[in-house]
């Protein structure tokens, strides 16, 4: 055995999160969006084996954990990624993601990278996801982006949204004042002008372009608060109970798109429209399967995206980061 673990360590490849976060700078932005994009493609086509996702929760302190798996039919290479997210680590001066990818070499399972990302690939390869959805569904001249939350997710939605629209405008609303000012003066975000908003109500009123990023377990967004014209990225109900849109959104909805339908539907903010049966399944399309259809925007009309996190994004971003790597 102690052989066995000897050879393990010397032949596994350990990225570090310096070293991970050095691939990332030197990378592109939309070749990094169009990674994930085609990752998308390639889950909705059914070229991808992606189990039922592992999770747990707890409740003292606040926390859940991911496990997520999978790999693509004719790659070289399988990931495993857990991830957690535990909420008053900031409060110990702690980010709140933490975790780790794992990637194997197909053909024998021995193990090529651990890549000691401490949630980071995470956190980018959700909002490369959010940029996705915006490049496809978003309105054609975006006039005021609206941000729910003001945590790293939040941050990181809007500095890869500057790759896709031209909008610079942005409101952002938290439950903190000192958050939200901590937010607007973000030197990543130094390309958008940022002010706070007075209420949530004011990002649904003025916003078109709208991205919730909270772990709220009630509607923050209304139904009367949000305009004809409008296309929403919900990313913050990825577990069993969260949720941040009202039901009643959906039933107005022309396009309701999801990351994976069977994640959505069980545990993501689609689970509860489909609950009260505002919706059927039936009016949900992957987001792969209308991008691979060419699918459209309706003019003038309410879209939404419900994104849980898919395997195949935690596939393609670890993969990246460890063929980068041997370069």
């Amino acid at each position: 055995m102690m052989l066995y673990l000897k050879k393990w360590f010397v032949m596994t490849k350990v990225i570090k999160l310096s070293d991970t976060k050095a691939v990332i700078q030197r990378s592109n932005d939309e070749a990094l969006i169009q990674l994930i994009e085609d990752g998308f493609v390639q889950y909705s086509n059914g070229n991808v084996e992606v189990p039922p996702v592992g999770y747990l929760s707890f409740a003292s302190p606040p926390g859940d954990v991911h496990i997520k798996y999978g790999y693509i039919k004719d790659d070289d290479y399988y990931v495993i990624k857990i991830a957690s997210g535990f909420y008053e680590n900031p409060k110990l001066g702690l980010n709140s993601s933490q975790g780790m990818m794992l990637v194997f070499d197909k053909k024998t399972g021995e193990p090529c990278s651990v890549l000691l990302d401490e949630g980071y690939l995470t956190d980018l390869r959700t909002a490369l996801a959010g940029a996705v959805a915006a490049r496809h569904l978003a309105p054609v001249n975006v006039k005021t982006i609206g941000i729910v939350g003001t945590g790293i997710q939040a941050r990181l939605q809007l500095r890869y949204l500057k790759s896709v629209v031209n909008c610079r405008d942005v409101l952002v609303w938290g439950r903190s004042g000192e958050k939200m000012e901590e937010y607007c003066r973000d030197n990543m975000l130094s390309d958008f002008s940022i002010r706070p908003a007075s209420s949530i109500k004011e990002i649904g009123k003025q916003c078109d372009l709208i991205i919730t990023t909270t772990p709220s377990h009630q509607p923050l967004l209304l139904d009367t608060d949000i305009q004809s014209n409008v296309h929403i990225t919900a990313v913050g109900a990825d577990a069993p109970g969260k949720q941040e849109l009202d039901s009643n959104l959906f039933s107005r909805a022309s396009t309701i798109v999801a990351d994976s339908t069977s994640q959505c539907v069980d545990h993501g903010e689609l689970f509860h429209p489909i609950k009260e049966k505002k919706i059927s399944s039936e009016q949900i399309v992957e987001l792969g399967s209308f991008i691979s259809r060419r699918m459209k925007r309706k003019p003038d009309s309410i879209t939404i995206a419900d994104l849980t996190g898919v395997a195949i994004q935690d596939i393609q971003i670890a993969k990246y980061v460890y063929l980068k790597s041997q370069q």
